[in-house]
């Protein structure tokens, strides 16, 4: 079943890489509002050339309309998540990356697909949330996974 507005985030937790080493976090124990976002890969298309800069862009306003956090999640490893983060200046926005390293995550919110074409597998869709204290209060999903309309941060910034 698909998340949907007015679901709790699955108690699932995601990996970053910290100054510690590699940390896990549970997304549905966020305290705050958070902007979150889905991407289907680190280094892909779509997801390094229009979905995490319009993230980078709208962070400082994101920020100053009151979301705590801004957290990127990509079915990745945690070391290529961190790379990509600072390759695409996520870091130096306050954009965190983290690595839903085995889909776990992705499968509990009903977002999994496969791409065999693009040699993708057990990726998530593309989409974008705001959630309050775990609770998703806005989804915006894509129509496929190539799409890249509806999940962006200036379209999310319009929903805070």
């Amino acid at each position: 079943m698909t998340i949907k507005t007015g679901d709790r985030l699955p108690q699932v937790t995601v990996l970053k890489k910290g100054a510690d080493g590699i940390e896990s976090v549970d997304l549905s124990a966020i305290p705050g509002r958070v902007a979150l976002f889905g991407v289907p890969g680190a280094f892909t298309s779509t997801c390094s050339n229009a979905h995490m800069p319009s993230f980078v862009k709208a962070s400082g306003a994101l920020r100053d309309a009151g979301i705590s956090r801004i957290i990127c999640v990509t079915v990745n490893d945690p070391h290529v998540a961190d790379a990509w983060g600072r390759q695409t200046g996520a870091e130096a926005a306050g954009v965190e990356v983290m690595a839903d390293a085995d889909g776990s995550l992705t499968r509990a919110m009903g977002l999994e697909f496969d791409a065999p074409q693009a040699g993708l597998y057990g990726r998530s869709k593309r989409f974008s949330a705001l959630v309050r204290d775990g609770v998703v209060e806005v989804l915006n999903l894509e129509a496929n996974p190539g799409a890249f309309e509806v999940s962006g941060g200036d379209r999310l910034l319009t929903q805070v």
